[in-house]
């Protein structure tokens, strides 16, 4: 009989694994498409869910820059991405969290948008949001927080990740209500609907098989 090492199922997910390389690259596309949606989150004046829309929320209401609070809210999450999620996943997520604070505060020195209008920035935002998120998916990462407790539901009791998402970034987004107006917070929804259509249609339990 083979030694574990060789039998068809370990070669199959050797084959699938993704080599660190490929998890750096996937990092830093991941991260740099999300902190473009958050440029036209910011020069519309919208949000979006999850800790994303609470460091939003921080942003307006304080003193705080995103990357700051977005890097903050995260830090008690990491106990449960560590505890059901395995160290690998947990140093990828913070390294994500770690870049797109950094890119979303050096952002201004590359890039600043003059004038978006808000259905434009809503839909566009939303769809950089799901593309950048599903990346950092499929090489089992996140950007800490929802994203930890819907991958953490997904692989538990398979639970899709982009509905869990979508209702959790919705009920935060209203939570936006006291503090923005009405009709920002509406296309806020409609980004956070767009975001996570993306992660429902192309982020499907055994649908991937890289890690």
């Amino acid at each position: 009989m083979p030694p574990a090492s060789d039998t068809p199922s370990t070669k199959s997910a050797d084959l699938h694994r993704h080599r660190t390389f490929e998890d750096a690259v996937a990092l830093v596309v991941g991260t740099l498409l999300i902190s473009l949606g958050v440029t036209f989150y910011v020069s519309a004046g919208l949000l979006t869910g999850g800790i994303s829309g609470l460091a939003f929320l921080v942003t307006y209401l304080t003193g705080f820059t995103f990357g700051q609070a977005f890097f903050f809210l995260n830090l008690p999450f990491y106990w449960l991405a560590l505890r059901r999620m395995g160290w690998r996943f947990t140093v990828k997520t913070f390294i994500a969290v770690a870049l797109l604070s950094v890119l979303t505060d050096l952002r201004p020195h590359f890039l600043t948008l003059q004038a978006v209008h808000p259905a434009y920035a809503s839909v566009i935002a939303g769809a950089l949001l799901g593309t950048g998120f599903l990346i950092l998916f499929r090489h089992k990462a996140s950007l800490g927080g929802v994203g930890i407790l819907a991958l953490y539901l997904q692989d538990r009791y398979g639970w899709s990740v982009g509905k869990t998402q979508m209702s959790i970034d919705c009920a935060i987004v209203l939570l936006a209500l006291l503090t923005l107006d009405p009709v920002k917070v509406g296309w806020s929804v409609l980004s956070a609907v767009v975001l996570n259509l993306i992660l429902t249609f192309n982020h499907k339990p055994g649908r991937y098989v890289g890690s």
